[in-house]
């Protein structure tokens, strides 16, 4: 059985120390046949874009023993070979000042230099790295490969601290501005990262980068597709006797504008659950708690069942800058949302995002529902609704809402009136419930209008109405939806439907009342 290469970025190591791979070398012939010379690849963060930018590296470099076997082997000339550059940035820990980042790139460009032997006289990062593309084509006699892994990593990694951020991006349009001014020395570059910031000399002025992050061609350039699952962890699906569907659902959807078949798991969830004696765990999610999303998301009063549905232009999901972030966009590049559909309008290209897999769904969910409160009432309390639901002792159900609205500390309200809004109540029942893994429907459409909240059980439906004290009560709540036939919709699934009705009061920012009554006999 091969090993799992977790952590494994190189292709050499990979190749020489039998660890499983699936072969996407096919997409490195391709950028390098279909006419373009100058790409840019977004992917969220653990996706394999430093591994494929290795494997264009070696292919470069003439290392056509790392290909025996694989797509490339047949598919390239291998009688030439390239100089290539290689930043690196996903290797640092974090780049909390451009002090840092400097040092890294003077630490690539000597290195690379004493490699080729080549003797570098400038000092300024950015023309020194001018100097060694054009000093390299005149010693080497070939025009030179530059990649870039990880090209944003500076900025992200100070993403909250918008001072740092902007001298980080300004240093940075110091640095990529040289591609283009190095056009005639230059073979084929590709920079990745994990977003698009506009205002970067990567893109407003070095414009002859092509995107190929939305390209259908690519959508499985990273990842892993269900047939390569198959393909490469053969044994270890035989093995663990997966519920190939289960494992499915947890772990694959990730659509970057491709076909069905073109959707791709997360690699590193694949390798942890296979390491993991096949236990289904939140391997990806688990690595970097999104803290920044979650108070941006907040601070935006957002709606969080929202989140899923959300419609977006191309152009507005293809990139945005460090002091303007939409929250759509920033949800898709980090990997938290994913296209759902890709819609052709008179007007332009949309997309409709929605969570990728069950991981990401109830795991934000769950950090969303969370607002700050003590981690271990939570999960208590989230056993006691789990209980209450299944045992449809909805009675108890207001009292572990109210105790998790108590929870919340009182200074998370004082800068902002979000407890006035009832969208922040239904945003944190959603949260709540979307995280126990269930079907959850938001704004559910009837023929008669929109249900707040439909949860849907192996057993029985409940149907939520929410209410804030001021426009009406509980009571009030479910009257309306009898009134409106919320609970036809649900009569053909031959299971007990239960009308809930919850009344907010922004004063004391809890629950005040939950009522509830059975609409089928069957209850």
């Amino acid at each position: 059985m091969k090993q799992l290469p977790i952590g494994i970025s190189t292709l050499e190591k990979i190749r020489a120390e039998n660890y499983t791979y699936a072969d996407k070398t096919h997409h490195v012939a391709k950028l390098a046949t279909s006419g373009g010379r100058y790409y840019f690849l977004s992917r969220p963060r653990r996706f394999g874009k430093s591994l494929f930018l290795d494997t264009i590296k070696q292919a470069f470099l003439g290392r056509k023993d790392l290909f025996i076997g694989l797509y490339l082997e047949n598919n390239w000339d291998w009688d030439v070979v390239y100089p290539v550059i290689h930043f690196d940035f996903g290797i640092s820990s974090g780049y909390e000042s451009k002090e840092r980042w400097l040092t890294d790139v003077h630490n690539t460009l000597d290195l690379c230099a004493e490699k080729y032997g080549v003797n570098l006289i400038q000092t300024d990062y950015g023309a020194k790295f001018g100097e060694l593309i054009r000093k390299l084509y005149e010693h080497v006699g070939r025009q030179v490969v530059v990649l870039v892994d990880e090209y944003d990593k500076p900025i992200l990694d100070n993403i909250t601290n918008l001072d740092v951020a902007i001298e980080l991006r300004e240093m940075l349009k110091g640095l990529y501005v040289y591609i283009k001014s190095n056009d005639a020395y230059l073979k084929f570059a590709m920079l990745t990262g994990v977003s698009k910031f506009s205002k970067v000399s990567l893109f407003s002025g070095l414009n002859i980068l092509k995107d190929i992050s939305l390209d259908s061609r690519y959508a499985d350039i990273c990842g892993y597709t269900q047939n390569e699952l198959e393909s490469e962890f053969a044994e270890y699906l035989e093995d663990g006797n997966i519920d190939k569907q289960e494992l499915k659902t947890w772990y694959n959807g990730y659509n970057f504008a491709g076909t069905e078949e073109q959707k791709v798991y997360n690699p590193f969830d694949i390798l942890l659950f296979f390491d993991g004696n096949y236990e289904y765990r939140a391997y990806w999610f688990e690595t970097a708690t999104p803290t920044f999303l979650v108070k941006l998301i907040l601070s935006k009063r957002y709606y969080f069942p929202n989140l899923s549905g959300l419609i977006i232009s191309a152009d507005n999901l293809s990139n945005f800058d460090i002091d303007d972030i939409p929250l759509s966009t920033l949800l898709f590049q980090t990997g938290y949302l994913t296209i759902q559909e890709v819609i052709h309008d008179i007007d332009g290209l949309y997309y409709r995002l929605s969570y990728p897999n069950f991981e990401v769904k109830t795991s934000l969910n769950r950090v969303l529902s969370q607002i700050g409160i003590n981690i271990e009432e939570f999960s208590n309390n989230r056993q006691y609704l789990v209980q209450a639901l299944r045992k449809t002792e909805l009675n108890r159900v207001g009292q572990i809402l109210g105790s998790h609205f108590a929870s919340i500390p009182h200074d998370w309200y004082r800068k902002n009136d979000i407890a006035n809004y009832e969208g922040f109540y239904a945003s944190i029942v959603y949260s709540y419930l979307a995280a126990l893994g269930y079907e959850l429907i938001a704004e559910d459409v009837t023929n008669h209008g929109k249900i707040d909240l439909t949860l849907i059980m192996p057993d029985k439906v409940l149907i939520f109405e929410f209410k804030l004290i001021k426009h009406g009560t509980a009571e009030e709540a479910i009257e309306q939806i009898k009134a409106k036939g919320y609970p036809d919709k649900y009569q053909s699934q031959n299971k007990p439907i239960y009308l809930i009705g919850i009344s907010f009061d922004p004063e004391i920012k809890s629950v005040t009342e939950l009522l509830y009554e059975c609409y089928t006999v069957k209850c």
